[in-house]
């Protein structure tokens, strides 16, 4: 399906033009019923365009702001498919392949989505077909966009949303032969040759032999041909990644209290856990969108760091996650609609528990981490992470904690008893060192010009750099080993200093470097 639209004139007694600026000149870019029953035209000078009707009224295009609007309303479409596309710059395309019986068919779907987009202040036209080609063509050049009534009684004018174009599928041909060659997406070039040779709508081109056209004017053109009849087949990309599982739910009063949407959270994470149970699969990317009743769509996201299959858990997400944007949260006049989707899927299997271990909570520190990310996000939750090199201030490395915690136990045991320091210096600090053999520990040391005295050593712990990273000089190759010791001075403080370089084998002079501080 494919529509496009425009908004409506404010003013019906003022026709309204869009200009913009082409080659230095301001021309016509878009114009409404009104200006084309005065004579004006596409690519009209604006200078022309006053001198024929000066009362129009001229808006300036703005690119961004018309995408801005186009986007906002794709979020709106999204309450019929998930599958929606943007057609810049004034069309939609929905793949509502699945979705037309919820709304009691093709036809009844379409005269929905264009009436509320009329209600809205847009007038519209569209067309159902079983190719994007045919519906883009056949929603641009088959139907007006609205349609003037006349009330005999009240002696008023009204207008109406125009109607929808079905193309059966099959029925292609027959369709779009009728249509300007225009219907095809074909750039202006190659409508003024086409043009020349007094083709002028697409029957006209089917009926010509392939093989001269393609000479002439390139393959797109019998390739988009063949897009709109079905030979060739076209893809529509989803400007939102499409949903592996979903669960929505009508309402049939507008909410808009926090209590509510939790509520319509807790049912919907339901009907999704159900589907997930029977596929044996848990939830690690979560979207929750709520459909206001001004047509605007307030969407809310959370991950978790390992599958999620409890819907009790999945509404505790979103409850935090809308306590964090509380005073951001606009709910309008109400939400009146609520869809839950699964983005993102991955194999969950059934846990056996022991009656004689009471309570298992080895998952609490993946809830912490779930809860955290509800609150602040999961891209703002970092890790640490072993980097491939021995040199200890290189082997950290920052990433965004959403992986899985298999080695929890690891974790902790690390932060139960540490052999390294949590946090390095920026970089090591060298220090002046006694040690009471050559290549023993230190005794005495004075860093940053205080003098510790040393009461108990934990070490050597030998680490020497990379052999691809060595310094060969002639044919001898400079190694930097290191030997780090885990001291304890007199006053109970815990310090994690080496010892570069050993003796004989590497110099002459090994020099002492504090490198960390234990909590």
């Amino acid at each position: 399906m494919a529509w496009r639209s425009h908004l409506q004139k404010a003013d019906d007694d003022a026709p309204i033009i869009i200009v913009d600026q082409i080659r230095n000149a301001w021309r016509i870019t878009h114009l409404d019923e009104a200006a084309e029953l005065t004579g004006l035209c596409h690519h009209q000078s604006l200078s022309d365009a006053r001198a024929i009707c000066p009362y129009v009224e001229v808006v300036y295009e703005d690119a961004e702001a018309d995408q801005l609007l186009l986007e906002a309303i794709a979020d709106w479409c999204d309450r019929y498919t998930p599958l929606v596309s943007l057609d810049i710059p004034d069309g939609i395309m929905l793949d509502i392949t699945g979705c037309a019986h919820l709304f009691g068919g093709e036809k009844l779907l379409a005269d929905e989505l264009l009436t509320r987009l009329f209600l809205q202040g847009f007038s519209a036209s569209g067309a159902v077909a079983s190719t994007p080609g045919a519906a883009w063509a056949a929603s641009r050049f088959s139907t007006p966009l609205s349609i003037v009534t006349e009330n005999r009684n009240e002696q008023e004018t009204e207008i109406q949303p125009g109607p929808v174009v079905l193309v059966e599928s099959g029925n292609e041909e027959e369709a779009l032969a009728v249509l300007p060659l225009a219907g095809l997406r074909l750039d202006s070039e190659t409508l003024g040759g086409l043009a020349k040779l007094g083709l002028r709508t697409i029957g006209q081109v089917m009926a010509r032999p392939r093989a001269p056209l393609t000479r002439r004017f390139g393959k797109l053109l019998l390739l988009r041909m063949d897009q709109a009849l079905g030979l060739v087949e076209e893809a529509i990309t989803s400007r939102l990644p499409v949903p592996e599982l979903m669960a929505e739910r009508k309402l049939a009063e507008p909410i808009g209290r926090a209590e509510d949407i939790e509520t319509l959270v807790g049912r919907l994470a339901k009907c999704l856990c159900n589907d997930l149970e029977r596929r044996g699969a848990g939830v690690r990317n979560i979207d929750l969108a709520l459909f206001r009743t001004d047509g605007k769509v307030i969407r809310l996201g959370v991950g978790t760091s390992s599958p999620l299959r409890d819907p009790q858990s999945i509404s505790r997400l979103f409850s935090e996650r809308i306590a964090a944007i509380y005073d951001d949260f606009d709910t309008g006049l109400g939400f009146e609609t609520g869809r839950l989707s699964a983005l993102q899927v991955e194999p969950c299997d059934f846990e056996q528990t022991s009656l004689l271990m009471g309570n298992d909570n080895s998952n609490e520190f993946s809830h912490l981490i779930d809860k955290l990310g509800a609150r602040l996000g999961l891209s703002r939750i970092i890790r640490m992470m072993p980097g491939e090199t021995h040199l200890p201030e290189k082997t950290d490395n920052n990433i965004c904690l959403t992986g899985n915690y298999e080695n929890e136990q690891d974790i902790r045991e690390d932060f139960l008893h540490p052999v390294r320091p949590m946090r390095l210096l920026q970089s090591p600090e060298p220090i002046e060192a006694i040690a009471s053999v050559p290549e023993g520990p230190p005794v005495r040391f004075r860093w940053r010009k205080k003098l510790h005295v040393v009461v108990h050593v934990e070490g050597p712990e030998r680490i020497s750099d990379e052999w691809w990273n060595r310094n060969e000089i002639g044919h001898q190759t400079i190694r930097h080993t290191r030997d780090y010791f885990r001291i304890e001075d007199d006053k109970g403080y815990r310090y994690w200093l080496y010892r570069q370089g050993l003796y004989v084998s590497e110099t002459n002079l090994p020099r002492w470097y504090m490198h960390g501080i234990f909590s």
